[in-house]
């Protein structure tokens, strides 16, 4: 009986290891396959820290995820007192420093801008580092016809636009052909936003001016005082029932910067010949309106991105995140327009005289005696 025993307990001990080996080979062949492609996590970051995480085939314990690099600490919002944004002529507009590298300057201070309207230097009465000051976003997604081999793109693009973000902006999307179309409200969850990229689809013809409008009308209800428009397009305007001075004009009133991205060659409808259904020469289909993407830029004080190289997506993320961060290296600076009761256009100008050769953006004027740009902006704010 005791060798009987003895044997038992020896059998049992042997094949206990071999039953544990045998249950993990079967766990192991359950498991998910290993993932070679990068998992993309998407964020909401106020910085430029990239959010993909590469997942190599080796066991689990040797993953090394790129850790982003620590967040910009969050700034306290600071707008001006309501008893000067309610005065009569109160402006404010967004400033861009660029030293003569291309670098952001963003340690400069109230005394070292000087602000003149109309030739005349003005007191600057609000002052405000933007290091990252939320934004209210608008993004404008042209989707006619032309516009079908580069949505994949698109999407890529303005998915990087948004992970560049601060978690605080509230955005908006709306995609246009023939008319716009709004695929996201005003929302503080960018992953909603994203989500929304998958109904993108490339049909139609182009109202550029139409889409502009509606979201420069849209913006008023934005919660910040801050606030841009992202606008990518590779077509010429078309189909729209408002015409380009009407975008002008309601540009000069909002005060909203109008950042664009024009995909193609601004020089495609150059000469040609038509014989009959065959065009020798230009392409036209190829044509990106930069001129008026540029002009609604510079009459901002934003920028417009000329992708020439129609299907270079690479280029095309680039120039987003270059926006999205450009919006976190800025200054807003207020201050009252004299005898505001006359009304209409005046032109400004911005000088840091204690930088020479620095570049300073800045809107090129301000329409004095309208309340969009100062009352309204505070419309849909709770502060």
């Amino acid at each position: 009986m005791r060798v009987a025993t003895v044997c038992l307990l020896s059998a049992v001990m042997i094949a206990a290891p071999a039953a544990a080996q045998q249950n993990m080979r079967e766990a192991g062949a359950q498991s998910p396959a290993p993932l070679s492609a990068p998992m993309v996590i998407p964020g909401n970051q106020g910085g430029g820290g990239s959010t993909t995480l590469e997942l190599p085939t080796a066991p689990a314990r040797q993953i090394q995820p790129n850790i982003p690099p620590p967040q910009p600490p969050e700034q306290e919002l600071v707008i001006p007192k309501r008893q000067l944004r309610d005065e009569p002529g109160y402006q404010q507009v967004t400033v861009t420093v660029t030293d003569p590298n291309g670098s952001y300057v963003t340690d400069l201070q109230k005394q070292d801008f000087k602000l003149y309207m109309d030739g005349q230097q003005r007191p600057i009465e609000f002052f405000r580092q933007d290091l990252n000051t939320p934004v209210s976003v608008g993004i404008l997604v042209d989707t006619s016809g032309s516009m079908q081999p580069k949505i994949p793109q698109a999407r890529a693009a303005i998915l990087e636009f948004l992970r560049n973000l601060n978690d605080r902006d509230d955005v908006f999307l709306f995609a246009f052909s023939g008319k716009p179309f709004k695929l996201q409200d005003f929302t503080t969850d960018h992953s909603l936003v994203a989500s929304r990229l998958g109904l993108l689809h490339a049909y139609g013809s182009t109202s550029l001016y139409d889409a502009v409008v509606t979201g420069l009308v849209m913006l008023q209800r934005g919660r910040y005082d801050k606030r841009a428009l992202l606008l990518v397009t590779d077509g010429m305007d078309n189909t729209s029932a408002h015409s380009l001075s009407d975008v002008v004009a309601l540009a000069r009133r909002q005060g909203v910067l109008i950042y664009s991205i024009g995909i193609g060659n601004p020089n495609a409808g150059g000469p040609s010949i038509r014989l009959g259904p065959i065009v020798i020469g230009s392409d036209e289909s190829d044509e990106v309106d930069v001129d008026t993407l540029r002009m609604l830029s510079t009459e901002t004080g934003a920028k417009t991105y000329n992708i020439r190289v129609v299907g270079d997506g690479g280029a095309l993320r680039t120039a987003c995140s270059e926006i999205s961060r450009e919006l976190r290296q800025q200054y807003t600076v207020g201050f009252l327009a004299p005898d505001p009761g006359a009304g209409g256009y005046r032109g400004l100008r911005v000088d840091v005289p204690t930088h020479p050769g620095v570049d300073v953006r800045v809107r090129k004027g301000v329409d004095v005696g309208s309340r969009s740009t100062a009352g309204s902006a505070y419309a849909g704010s709770p502060y």
